[in-house]
């Protein structure tokens, strides 16, 4: 069996079992926003250390859990370094400190076999990648019984169709499926090489009232075709190619708006946890259920 082993455990989250149950416990939100989706057919989910994100991404998985039990999450991942082409890990697993969770290869199969815009590229397109990774755990703890199916998406005119046949593919097997996309928002800061409102408060306001309001709204609006151009232009998200996807399977579902369930920034996290003052850098992090 092809295993992938975790590369960020003990640095994006705890490496030991019981340190990753305790962080996860501390994290989950408690009451969730009202007129949630009956059924969540998707959703987006942030990327970061769990210290900054976990949070966000624990309230999408929340809200899902809170009424269906799926059997499988395909998790449409950002990429960060160069890869040859959208790429499935079609069979096998994935070690976390949590156990092994296996990969849904019926479902990879067929969505494979669907699609020419997608590789069986595994481990190669995802062994230095961290965007799904981090998701692995709260699935594995939330939804014991769950199998994944792990696809990164690259950012290009081909995401919104993967989404569609990903999509297309759940519905005519009748698959007890959800999908998620992992994308982190605006990279703001000198150490993101982003500054087009300067430094300072008003600076990170722009940032998550407008830059990152409009890919929100992008995603609210199952927006899918715009998911790619809109952060080629306004740098508000890095893992667009899976926001993309994300959408058009969630609108071959049946999903015909998203329900943002939380947002904060990495500056928000740092003043609340640690009382950090003056910061003139942040990332924003959404979590959208369809």
């Amino acid at each position: 069996m092809l295993v992938r082993e975790p590369i960020v455990a003990g640095q994006f989250y705890p490496a030991g079992r019981d340190a990753c149950l305790e962080m996860i416990e501390s994290l989950r939100p408690g009451k969730l926003p009202e007129d949630l989706p009956d059924r969540p057919v998707a959703g987006v989910v942030p990327h970061a250390g769990w210290v900054f994100s976990g949070a966000t991404a624990l309230a999408v998985l929340e809200a899902i859990r809170q009424s269906r039990t799926p059997k499988t999450f395909v998790l449409f991942g950002a990429v960060h370094r160069p890869i040859r082409a959208s790429a499935v890990f079609s069979s096998g697993g994935w070690r976390t400190p949590l156990g092994l969770a296996e990969v849904d290869e019926r479902l990879a199969g067929e969505v494979l076999a669907r699609s020419e815009g997608l590789v069986a590229d595994a481990p190669h397109a995802h062994e230095a990648e961290h965007s799904i990774e981090v998701q692995v755990p709260f699935i594995q703890h939330l939804f014991p019984e769950a199998r994944i199916l792990p696809i990164a998406v690259l950012p290009d005119e081909h995401a919104p169709e993967i989404g569609r046949i990903v999509g297309r593919t759940v519905g005519s097997l009748d698959a007890d499926a959800v999908c998620l996309g992992s994308t982190d928002l605006t990279h703001y800061g000198p150490a993101y090489g982003f500054t087009p409102k300067g430094l300072g408060e008003e600076a990170l306001r722009w940032m998550r009232e407008e830059n990152d309001r409009r890919m929100v709204d992008l995603m609210l609006r199952l927006d899918a075709e715009a998911a790619v151009p809109e952060a080629e232009n306004r740098a508000n998200a890095c893992g667009a190619g899976a926001v993309a996807a994300t959408l058009a399977a969630a609108r071959e579902l049946g999903a015909s708006c998203g329900r943002l369930v939380h947002y904060t920034t990495s500056c928000d996290v740092m003043r609340e946890r640690m009382g950090s003052r003056g910061m003139d850098a942040a990332v924003g992090y959404a979590g959208v259920v369809f």
